[in-house]
This record gives structure tokens, sequence and C-alpha cells, in this order.
């Protein structure tokens, strides 16, 4: 039996250029997000000091739903952020951050393959609600090489509907 090496992030990443929004092309299942969710998008934006600011949204069992989080770079580590969801008056606690990990990008940032070094949650993320499957194809080939098991992975609705603030207003 070989022994699995180590998940590896992109050695540079442009902030500014991966600001903007992206669609959720596919992932692992989460805890947190019903399988059938549809149309997910994450919009980030950069902060002053440096953080972003993240804004997912979706529909779950068609309710818009939105997940508003900071994520950090890692110091010495473009490819890798630090991300919490929890209220900003409790993000100072230990052990209250995920790693969000770029894995692979384009040149022109449009794909990007995101996970985890525990290889439990992974993203194919495009700046379109779909992508050509060939590109697809070869993003995954780079999840599979890195050792995640895409035996679950799930390919969620994307109509072009976008979860807008209105939405989720009701």
């Amino acid at each position: 039996m070989s022994q699995q090496s180590d998940v590896t992030s992109v050695e540079s990443l442009d902030l500014d250029r991966y600001c903007g929004l992206w669609y959720e092309i596919g992932r692992l299942p989460l805890r947190w997000e019903d399988a059938n969710a549809a149309d997910i998008t994450a919009n980030y934006t950069l902060e002053d000091d440096g953080s972003v600011r993240v804004d997912n949204r979706c529909l779950d069992k068609g309710a818009a739903s939105q997940a508003i989080g900071r994520a950090m770079p890692v110091n010495g580590k473009p490819g890798q952020l630090e991300v919490s969801f929890l209220p900003e008056f409790l993000r100072w606690i230990p052990f209250t951050k995920g790693d969000y990990w770029v894995l692979k990008i384009d040149e022109a940032y449009t794909v990007a393959l995101v996970g985890t070094p525990d290889r439990k949650n992974l993203w194919l993320l495009a700046r379109e609600p779909r992508i050509d499957p060939a590109t697809e194809a070869a993003y995954l080939a780079e999840a599979a090489r890195q050792g995640f098991d895409l035996e679950r992975w799930i390919t969620p609705v994307q109509s072009g509907r976008r979860v807008t603030d209105e939405l989720l207003r009701g």
C-alpha cells in the first residue's frame, strides 16, 4: 500500500483577481448544506485589512439562504486561507476556522479547485454557471491525483437564477 502525499495548494494567488462571483459546479457532501441545494454561489470581496468577505448563497428546498464569513490568508502560503462563519465577536476562539486551500486555478481565474488538507471538503468553482466537460474532468483528475475520494461528488443544479438580496428578504 502506497503512502498518500500531502494536499498541495497553488504557489501563488492574486486575491484581487480571485475575488468576485463564483458558481459552484460541484462539491463533496457538506454537513451544513443540503445535497439538493441549487444555484449556489460564493462572492468574495477583499477588505481593507487584507481579509476576504465571503458571501455564500443558494436555494435550499426552494428558500433563499445566505452564510456570511471572513477568510484570512495564511502567512507565507498564498494559496491557503482560513475561513470562519461564526459571528465576528466569536472568531477569536481557537479551532473555529476552517481551511480553504486553492488547489488549482487557471491563468484567467475562471475555474478553481478548492479543498481542505484533510480531504473532507472539495469544491469546483467557476465564473459561469456551467463549464466545459473536458475542463471539469481535468480539475477532477487533479483532485483525484491529490487523493480526494470523488465517489460521492455532487453536481448541484445551476439554473442561472441568482439568489439576490431581494430574494433573501423574502
